[in-house]
Formats: structure tokens, sequence, C-alpha cells
């Protein structure tokens, strides 16, 4: 009975062991960051504080009350009030009250640049996918060449231990042993490098997902090759409509043009309305006064107003056009290297690599019948072992052009 209970514990820890190093999928990383990472929470209570500009700016001024007090014959507020008909007592409230328009148009330009805001929000969750999912490709990468790296070493083992057996039987060459021996130690050297890279990709992924620095590490995919069916033209066309930059570049052009809209209203003037209320004496009679007054703006102030307004407005129509100039060249560059890196892949996958594999076991057969030495041999190993690194990289590369096509596509192209 205890065996039954130990066995199944020891199975249950094992499963549990496996649930716990499944791969991570991408997607859940991207939603992940989506709803914990600081830049975007931060980017979101931009976006909201900026939301609440409208109500400020579209509601009248605040009103002013006045109260005064004029005394007679002493400092002492209300003297003189039953002697002269001089000293009085007053309270009043007037209203400033902007020309019909303003405070519309200053609204619209509120609105304007909270959708500016709600765009830059689109680029920060933009620029921190991107991060996330080179990271992650990097992740893989490392996993690969890891993977590869050990194998490797394992395969090297078996060869140093077979062929000192042959050389313990009078064959072989022991210089032979003692390279394979330096090679061995030289993937080892690489082994413990890639652990260093990966502790550091492990730690900006936390980061950017806000995650403690102690909590379990990310287990990446496999990396596989993602074919892209959109044209050029059509991913050009993706960049113009949907890039989160030129969005963000479209809407500043907009909060632009409602500031200039606002500016023709500049040079109307502005009135105020006020009522006083003044009490002297019982033996006097009270006063009452009214007043409306016409505040004239500056001539001078109200052009170089608009022409900031203008200048401003051309500057960033300027900007939205250098800024898509240059996400559509960025789009045919990673598109060049998409389609490069797709015809050193289907070389690698269809030729060197088959034959690299082909020459190494020819050369393995060799050696276990005397025909081929153990140098040649561990340079065929290597040969293979670079080559598939080399694969891994091109695939790399090819996974981080289609990346940046997203980014700047503003689309899924996987």
């Amino acid at each position: 009975m205890k065996t039954r209970v130990i066995t199944a514990a020891a199975l249950g820890l094992i499963c549990f062991q496996a649930a716990a190093e499944q791969p991570t999928p991408l997607q859940a990383l991207l939603a992940e960051a989506d709803k914990n990472n600081l830049e975007i929470l931060a980017a979101r209570k931009q976006w909201h504080a900026a939301t609440y500009v409208h109500a400020q700016v579209d509601a009248l001024p605040g009103p002013h009350i006045t109260f005064q007090a004029f005394s007679v014959g002493s400092p002492r507020p209300g003297a003189g009030l039953s002697t002269s008909s001089f000293a009085y007592i007053s309270i009043g409230a007037s209203q400033d009250i902007p020309y019909p328009g303003k405070l519309r148009l200053k609204a619209t330009v509120a609105d304007a640049a909270a959708d500016t805001q709600l765009a830059q929000v689109g680029v920060v969750r933009s620029r921190v996918a991107e991060q996330i999912k080179l990271s992650y490709l990097r992740l893989v990468f490392l996993q690969d060449t890891l993977a590869l790296l050990t194998a490797s070493r394992s395969t090297l083992a078996e060869l140093i231990e077979a062929q000192i057996g042959r050389y313990s039987a009078g064959q072989g060459d022991q210089s032979d042993i003692l390279k394979a021996q330096l090679d061995r130690t030289k993937l080892l050297r690489e082994i413990t490098m890639h652990h260093e890279e990966m502790a550091k990709v492990q730690a900006d992924l936390k980061n950017v997902l806000n995650r403690p620095p102690d909590s379990p590490d990310v287990i990446a995919g496999k990396l596989i090759e993602s074919p892209v069916v959109r044209p050029l033209a059509a991913l050009m066309l993706d960049t113009r409509r949907n890039n989160p930059n030129l969005l963000a570049d479209e809407r500043a052009v907009d909060t632009r043009q409602s500031t200039v809209n606002s500016t023709k209203l500049a040079g109307k003037p502005d009135f105020s309305l006020g009522y006083m209320y003044q009490r002297t004496g019982l033996d006097f009679p009270a006063f009452y006064m009214a007043t409306f007054t016409v505040v004239l703006p500056r001539k001078k102030r109200v052009a170089a107003e608009k022409a900031e307004a203008s200048e401003q407005l051309e500057a960033a129509r300027l900007m939205r056009d250098a800024d898509a100039r240059e996400h559509i060249a960025e789009v045919r560059k990673q598109y060049a290297a998409l389609e490069s890196t797709n015809e050193e892949l289907e070389e690698y996958r269809d030729g060197i690599l088959p034959q690299a594999q082909a020459a190494y076991n020819s050369a393995v057969a060799a050696l276990k019948s005397n025909k081929q030495s153990l140098e040649a041999v561990l340079a065929s190993l290597d040969g293979v072992l670079q080559l598939k690194r080399a694969y891994a990289q091109a695939l790399l590369d090819h996974e981080t052009a289609i990346v940046r096509l997203e980014t700047l596509t503003g689309k899924a192209l996987r």
C-alpha cells in the first residue's frame, strides 16, 4: 500500500512539473502586458486625465463676489453709516462672459488633445508588444541553440569515450582525443554564455510584464517559420492606415487644426456683467449699480497667437509626412529582409543541412571502420553544428522581420 501511495505521489509530482514547464503562448504574454505593463497603465491614465479637460474649458469662468465697506470718521468698518451719506457697506457679484463660441472651440481643442493622447496609448501598446515579441523570439532562439550545443556536447562525449577505447586497443591518436576534449570544453563555455544571455532575456521580459524578478521564468515555445502572404503594396497600405505612430501623428494634426480654428474668434471681445447693492444708514437711501464691461483684445497679441497656431499646424503636418515616409521605407527594408531570409531558409532546409548531416554520418561510419580520423569527424560535427546554428539565426531574422512588419502595419501577420 505504501509503495502504491509513494508511486502515486511521485507520478503526481512529475505531472505537476511537466505542467509547470509547459510553454507560455505568446498571446498570453501580450495580454498580460496589456493589463500590467506600467508604461501602458501610465499612458491610459494620461488619456483619462485628458478627457477631463473638456469640462474645465467648456465652463464659464468663476463668478466674482465683492464685499466693500466705506467708513467715515473712523477706520472701523461701518463707521459713519448713521451720520454720513458717504459711508456705506456694499455687496456685489460679477460674471465674465467670453464671446459666444469661444468656449465651444476650446472644448473642441480639448477633445482633439484627448484623442491624441488615446492614440499615444496605441503607440505605447505597440512598442511594448514589439518588445515582448522580440524577447520571446530571442528566448526561443536561445533555447533551440542551447539544445543544439547540449546535443553536440553529448555526441562529443560519446566520440571521446569510443576513441579512448580504440586508443586503449592500440588504435587511434591521443592528439585527436585531446582536441575532442578541447572542443567539448568550448561547447561548455558556450552553454554557460547561453544561460547568462537567457537570464538577461528573462529579466527583460519580467520587467516588461511587471512581474517580480524572482518569479518563475517564461518557458517559450518552438520557433516555426511563419509564411507571409500579403504583398508589399498591401503592407504599405496597411502601414498608412493602421500604423500607431502615424495615427498619433494624424491626431496631432487634428489638434493643431482645432487650435487654429479656435484662434478665429481670438479677436472678438469678451464681456463682464456685474451688479452691486450699497447700503448706507437707515436715514439715507440705498444704492444699486449694474455694470457691463467690454474687454477688447490686443491686435498684436491675437496676430501672434494665430501665427503660432499656424506654424505649429504646419510643423505637425511635416512631422506626419516625414514619419510616413520613414515608416514606408522601413516596410520595404523589412520586406526585403523577409524575402532574403525565405531564400536562405529554403537553401538550408532543402540543401545544405541534409548534405552536411549525410557527410557527418558517413564520417562516423568511416571512423568505426578505421577509414577516417577522429579529427575529420570532429570537423564534420562542428560543421553540422554551425550550419544548424546559422539556420536558427536565419529563422530568428525571418521572424524578427515579421514582428517589425506587424508593428509597422498594425496588423497580425502570423
